[in-house]
């Protein structure tokens, strides 16, 4: 936008040099011309005076001669005067020229002709004017004179010269200006572009500077305002939810104990059984509960942090750089016996290489690895799992797969979805919220989370961090796949 804005001003700019420059140049061939032509039809009119005197019967010539070789000597210019006696010459002036014949044809009519075409900088040559002299009866000569223009042609082009120097300045200035007048009302538009994706992305956007035209302060003014108020409902709203949540676990728990004593109580296997659904209900509940406290403990860090730097940048400035290899290695223990119930298996696979050092809260990363770990061992089935860590230039890739089911293209596009499950998964166990809260805290951390199919089949989860630089020689890994 900024080029296409300034390249208009530009164009506008330009022709105004342009334009006035013309002007200007014109002018000064007009104002030189004239100059030059009532300078010389003074001469000329002197000379024919001169002659008209020498003309008249008794009349001698010799002054005339004089005054027409001392104006040649003066000006280098030729003269040529026209008399009944003769013709009288100075300057090497003669009849041979096509212009001074048809000058003297002219003035044999009694035609004066003293008008000189307008000067141009570059032209050669020089040019004659004429007028004749006798009574109002009869023509009793002609005197004709060659206008020399190259003096006036040399004025003219230092003229011109000084105003191509001032029109470049003066291009110059109205560029430079046309640039800040550019960025004085393009900045805040720029602005207010930045701010509107920072509450895209955070829901929240800094304040606003009030600058640039006034109606751009004031839209300046009033983005800040509907800003603030998004910002606090989004805050409002997530508040309530984790309150909300916080504050059924207390009336959860106590029906829990009510069934538990009711339990005690029943003494038919009917009743036992429908006991034990209301228990496996209350666990559910109980587990939906618990996924939305941590959705909305992930989201709050995720947002806070987001929002703390311009344009929506995390902030990782309060975390030290660590080794995820053993975060990575305790939830792969910690979720080693739930997969051998199930019948699967983890493994552990380290690129060999410096390690790999990330700037993560390693409370966060644990419980990334393990929804991770736990949705594969849930939905995976008897399946192999497989942990790893690989350097990637400036980037550190977590990976765990598993060569279960996985989920079609459509289904991955889904899973950080809020609740989202999988048809094919509606008989496990489950509240929806796994993805979303690794997905919530990876943000969190300045990462991000991929998810893509495994080879030859089933899931690959991908957690990618910004490696922290460490001196030593760099470590390089295995290619991950990229969105």
């Amino acid at each position: 936008m900024k080029l296409r804005v300034l390249g208009i001003l530009s164009i506008l700019s330009v022709l105004l040099v342009l334009i006035a420059s013309n002007a200007l140049l014109a002018s000064a061939s007009r104002e030189l011309t004239q100059e030059l032509q009532i300078n010389r039809a003074t001469a000329l009119n002197r000379l024919a005076q001169v002659a008209f005197d020498a003309g008249t019967e008794g009349g001698d010539s010799t002054q005339l001669q004089a005054e027409m070789d001392r104006y040649s000597e003066l000006y280098a210019e030729g003269v040529l005067v026209r008399l009944q006696q003769g013709t009288l010459r100075s300057g090497g002036l003669s009849e041979d020229r096509a212009d001074v014949r048809n000058a003297l044809a002219r003035a044999s009519l009694n035609l004066s002709d003293t008008t000189l075409a307008p000067l141009q900088p570059f032209g050669t040559g020089s040019e004659v004017i004429s007028r004749s002299f006798g009574s109002a009866s009869q023509v009793l000569g002609a005197a004709v004179l060659e206008v020399n223009q190259d003096a006036a042609r040399q004025k003219l082009r230092e003229r011109w010269l000084g105003v191509g120097l001032a029109a470049a300045a003066l291009m110059a200035m109205l560029l430079i200006g046309a640039s800040r007048v550019t960025r004085w009302v393009l900045r805040p538009v720029h602005r207010l572009n930045a701010a509107v994706a920072e509450l895209e992305t955070t829901g929240r956007s800094s304040r606003l500077p009030e600058e640039g035209p006034p109606e751009l302060r004031a839209l300046s003014r009033s983005f800040t305002a509907m800003a603030q108020s998004v910002s606090d409902s989004i805050e409002a709203q997530r508040q309530l939810i984790a309150d909300t949540s916080h504050e059924l676990r207390n009336p959860v728990g106590a029906l829990r104990l009510r069934v538990d004593l009711l339990q005690l109580e029943l003494k038919t296997a009917r009743e036992k059984a429908a006991a034990s659904a209301v228990e496996t209900e209350l666990e559910r509940v109980e587990e939906i509960l618990d996924g939305v406290l941590k959705l909305a403990a992930a989201e709050h860090r995720a947002f806070e942090d987001s929002a703390g730097t311009p344009g929506g940048a995390p902030s990782r400035r309060d975390r030290g750089p660590i080794d995820p290899v053993p975060v990575l290695q305790e939830e792969a223990e910690r979720a080693g016996p739930a997969a051998r119930r199930a019948g699967a298996s983890i493994h552990f696979d380290r690129t060999s290489g410096q390690p790999a050092l990330i700037a993560c809260d390693a409370g966060d990363l644990a419980q990334m690895a393990g929804e991770l770990l736990n949705n594969a061992v849930k939905y995976a089935g008897r399946a192999r799992i497989s942990v790893a860590v690989r350097n990637l230039g400036a980037t550190v890739v977590i990976e765990v797969s598993d060569d279960g089911p996985g989920l079609s293209s459509e289904e991955r596009a889904s899973a950080t979805q809020r609740f989202w499950r999988s048809p094919k998964h509606r008989d496990v166990r489950g509240n929806g919220l796994g993805m979303t809260i690794v997905e919530k805290l990876a943000a969190a951390n300045g990462g991000r989370l991929l998810l893509r199919e495994a080879h030859p089949h089933g899931l690959a989860a991908f957690l990618e961090f910004p490696r922290v630089p460490k001196s030593g020689p760099d470590a390089t890994g295995q290619v991950a796949p990229h969105a």
